[in-house]
């Protein structure tokens, strides 16, 4: 294992065990809240602020997009695939799975019939989404399969598009 692998993998098993530490003392601050808020620009382009920081997400032409950014089903996939390498990361750390580096590859299915309402048997979301995930380093393979069980477990991401997560929509009207 390298030693910037060493170093990344030490400074990650801190950060657990630091979390890990504080929510003991009090199990309140286990708990967080993420937001973001946006507008809809041109077309079907919208403008999103998550903190400090500005997405923008579009739709290629055969959906009435620019296609200036990946569209919203993209993002989706997008926020898995990350999600899986930081999940990756921290466990490996939290297991001391040594682990060099690590490639992600997600793809989903969609069946346009359920956006447009032409077949209501047809859902508007996937059908399937596939990840396939590359890891590399110096442990025993059975290493890596208790590091991607403990990932499928624990992956936030994963979690919400395997679990039905309960939504609430408020209408505000002008």
């Amino acid at each position: 294992m390298s030693t910037s692998t060493t170093t990344r993998n030490d400074a990650l098993r801190a950060i657990v065990d630091a979390a890990e530490a504080k929510v003991a003392d009090d199990p309140d601050l286990a708990g967080v809240v993420f937001s973001a808020t946006g507008t809809g620009g041109d077309g079907v382009r919208s403008e999103i602020r998550i903190g400090r920081h500005t997405v923008v997400v579009d739709e290629p032409p055969a959906l009435g997009g620019a296609d200036e950014a990946p569209n919203p089903v993209e993002n989706a996939l997008a926020g898995l695939l990350s999600c899986q390498v930081v999940t990756y990361r921290i466990w490996a750390a939290k297991l001391g799975v040594p682990l060099d580096d690590i490639a992600v590859d997600v793809e989903g299915d969609l069946d346009v019939r359920g956006f447009y309402g032409l077949d209501d048997a047809v859902r508007p979301g996937f059908g399937e989404v596939r990840v396939r995930v590359t890891l590399s380093g110096p442990a025993d393979p059975e290493r890596y399969e208790e590091l991607a069980a403990a990932v499928d477990a624990h992956c936030p991401v994963l979690d919400l598009l395997r679990n039905t997560t309960p939504v609430t929509t408020t209408l505000v009207t002008g």
